[in-house]
C-alpha cells in the first residue's frame, strides 16, 4: 500500500481521476490551495492526500456552492481542528499518565 503523502500521480493523471482540466490544478497552485510535490525534472506529483483535498474542494464548490476562497477558509480551519483534536489528545494521555503516577486509584474507580 503507498502512503497517503507519498508524490505518485502525475498532473494529467490526478486531472483524469478528479474529472478536470489540469489547467484548474495549475491554477489551484497558483494560488496556493495545493502544493503538489515536484519531481527532479520539475513535473508535479499528486499525492493520495493532495487527490483526497482536490475532492474535498469539488464537494464544498459543486455540492454546496461555496465559492473557492470559501472551500480555502474551510479546508484551512478543519486542518486546524484536526491538529488541535490531536494535540488535545495527547494532553488527556499525558495528564492520565500524571494522574496514574501520582494519584493512587480511589475504591470506586477500582471497581468500575
Amino acid at each position: 500500500m503507498i502512503p497517503e503523502e507519498e508524490p505518485c500521480y502525475i498532473i494529467s493523471v490526478a486531472a483524469r481521476m478528479l474529472g478536470m482540466h489540469a489547467q484548474t490544478l495549475r491554477y489551484y497552485e497558483r494560488v496556493g490551495i495545493i502544493a503538489p510535490s515536484r519531481s527532479r525534472g520539475r513535473i508535479r506529483l499528486y499525492s493520495q492526500a493532495d487527490i483526497s483535498r482536490l475532492r474535498q474542494i469539488q464537494r464544498l464548490i459543486n455540492d454546496l456552492g461555496v465559492n473557492l476562497a470559501g472551500a480555502e477558509v474551510i479546508l484551512r480551519l478543519n486542518d486546524r481542528i484536526r491538529r488541535m483534536e490531536q494535540e488535545m489528545e495527547g494532553l488527556r494521555t499525558e495528564l492520565q499518565r500524571i494522574r496514574d503516577r501520582y494519584l493512587p486509584a480511589t475504591p470506586l474507580e477500582e471497581e468500575g
